[in-house]
């Protein structure tokens, strides 16, 4: 019992001395002469006009965050799906309560008003 937790804290170990060494090794690689050049903002390789900082509208965000929700949902679901035959009836079951979940999120979205554009 103490070799497996020996062993998760020898890897975190190594995983923060790795991060360690690489934000070290990138702050004494990195190049150090900023011009008014490099610090321009660069947009597609044009000059940019007018302020560079716009502020977007929340809807914006929040349907984005919509469509991350049903595309990890989309990337959880295709494993059940290429298994389905040989699944148990619990894990159907719990299949289906996270397709309800879902659902039911869009529908709080969709009587919010946030899918709608102006």
């Amino acid at each position: 019992m103490r070799t497996d937790f020996a062993f998760v804290a020898v890897m975190m170990l190594a995983a923060v001395l790795l991060m360690g060494f690489a934000l070290v090794g990138a702050s004494i690689l990195r190049p150090k002469k900023p011009s008014k050049a490099k610090l321009e903002t660069y947009e597609c390789g044009m000059e940019t006009v007018g302020d560079a900082w716009v502020q977007f509208r929340v809807q914006y965000y929040i349907f984005a965050l919509i469509f991350v929700l049903f595309d990890v949902g989309g990337i959880f679901l295709f494993p059940f799906a290429v298994a389905y035959n040989s699944l148990p009836l619990y894990a159907i079951v719990i299949v289906i309560l996270f397709i309800l979940t879902l659902l039911g999120s869009l529908l709080y979205a969709w009587r919010k008003g946030v899918l709608q554009w102006d």
